[in-house]
């Protein structure tokens, strides 16, 4: 059974308007997340394998996304939340496909790389 999918120009719709917005799942696996400065609009960050679903409105429909073009991470849960019993899609293209669009993302902070020791002197 397939997730359906939405595209980015429907989830923008519905972001504008607030009695439609869907609750944004970030789906993406760690190291994309980690590394990454962006997420859409109010995404709440759901890791993929045992999300804790306490963060998500019941009631309430379910769109995730990922960084992979295929959608793998973000179906993956998708398929754990409909089993739960919420409405899900899946953005289709994820995040690399809404931010090549140019449409609105809210700023993270990746982890900085720590600067290198100085060098011993002799």
């Amino acid at each position: 059974m397939a997730v359906p999918r939405i595209s980015k120009e429907d989830l923008k719709t519905l972001l504008d308007n607030p009695d439609t917005a869907p609750v944004i799942v970030d789906a993406r696996l760690k190291y994309p997340y980690e590394h990454s400065t962006a997420t859409l609009p109010g995404a709440v960050r759901l890791a993929p394998g045992a999300p804790d679903v306490s963060t998500l409105p019941a009631g309430r429909e379910v769109v995730a996304y990922d960084s992979d073009p295929e959608e793998i991470a973000a179906e993956r849960l998708a398929f754990e939340l409909v089993r739960r019993g919420y409405k899900v899609r899946v953005l289709q293209g994820g995040i690399g496909d809404w931010m090549t669009a140019k449409l609105p993302v809210d700023a993270k902070t990746a982890p900085q790389t720590a600067p290198p020791a100085p060098a011993a002197k002799s």
